[in-house]
């Protein structure tokens, strides 16, 4: 090989080499920083808000009285109570706290919250106590989550409701305490599933600071409990609706109102504005009239056993009083008194 060709050969191989160490060196480069840019995506999604307070050894995180106007973001996953009262927040959205699946103690009190999505607290499967005391919430929804049946404490005082509907006390079956107080509850056809609700879970151990009326005026501050079911009779006769023309209807049946049945054979609410016919009020109310029945009964009974004992007695004693009257005068009778008996003696004389 001559030497140029040679020196050109040369100079290839060094250009070639310093090529492939330059694509190295740029591959590491470029995994130091994927690295770094994970780790600090890591970092910061599990990182406190920069106004809260979180305590890894308590698993809480404390973001009251900071001035939030909604749901703070990048809440550590780990933590299992979190403080948001004394805020501004104005609503819960749907799917608000996925990020903090293990909560245990959520606190909204004292803030502004008017709304709660359908679905707000899902996925908190592990969720105990829930506060939404002291807000202006006009309305719940009908379900807080799939998962929420763990919560045994649930407070809504000092808010705006006027109702609540059954179907989400329903589904929340560990609940052991619950908070009504202060809320202009219309004590009407709308709420009286409510009351059925509530007596079913004051007899069940449950402990709840009632629900005062605030209207219709004629029961007004009442207590609904102390509400009489006649009061309440016309709500499923008001609400039920008409059902479809048929070939095959029975004369005067188009007058008459049938119950429209839910997916579980229950009757349904005519519509949001009606009232809540159940099929349940009618058993209570007729197991509260046999029930008087039966107690009017007994005691009707004994009074007639008793009577019928005081007239018992009352013949016995009779007959034994004039049987020994008669056995006393007997003997008199027959013999006469010794005075009787002078005068005929002297005439004899």
């Amino acid at each position: 090989m001559k030497p140029d060709a040679f020196f050109r050969r040369f100079l290839e191989l060094v250009v070639e080499d310093d090529v492939c160490m330059e694509t190295t060196k740029a591959e590491e480069g470029s995994n130091l920083l994927l690295i770094w840019s994970v780790t600090l995506l890591a970092h910061t999604a599990h990182s406190c808000p920069e106004k809260c307070l979180c305590h890894k050894a308590s698993k809480t995180a404390d973001c009251k009285n900071r001035g939030f106007t909604e749901i703070p973001a990048r809440l550590p996953p780990e933590i299992q109570i979190l403080q948001l009262q004394n805020n501004r927040i104005w609503r819960i959205n749907q799917n608000a706290f996925t990020a903090t699946p293990l909560l245990k103690i959520l606190d909204l009190s004292n803030n502004s919250i008017s709304s709660v999505a359908l679905g707000a607290f899902q996925k908190l499967r592990y969720l105990q106590e829930l506060d939404l005391s002291s807000n202006s919430i006009i309305r719940l929804p009908e379900r807080f989550g799939n998962s929420t049946g763990n919560i045994t404490l649930l407070s809504v005082r000092h808010n705006k409701l006027q109702k609540m509907e059954r179907i989400l006390l329903e589904s929340l079956p560990n609940l052991k305490v619950v908070l009504f107080k202060d809320n202009p509850w219309q004590c009407n056809c709308n709420i009286f599933g409510m009351k059925l609700w509530l007596e079913s879970f004051l007899y069940r151990g449950g402990i709840s600071d009632g629900i005062i009326c605030s209207a219709p005026g004629v029961r007004k501050g009442k207590d609904l409990l102390k509400v009489p079911y006649e009061l309440f009779g016309a709500c499923a006769l008001r609400a039920a609706p008409v059902p479809p023309a048929s070939s095959h209807q029975w004369p005067g049946s188009e007058q008459r109102g049938w119950p429209k049945h839910g997916p579980h054979g229950e009757p349904g609410d005519g519509g949001r504005g009606g009232c809540e016919p159940k099929a349940r009020p009618r058993p209570v109310s007729l197991r509260h009239a046999i029930a008087t029945v039966v107690i009017t009964g007994v005691v009707c009974g004994v009074v007639c056993l008793m009577m019928l004992a005081a007239a018992v007695y009352g013949c016995a004693y009779a007959a034994i009083t004039a049987r020994y009257h008669k056995e006393q005068l007997g003997p008199v009778r027959q013999h006469g008194t010794p005075e009787e008996k002078e005068p005929f003696e002297s005439s004899m004389a």
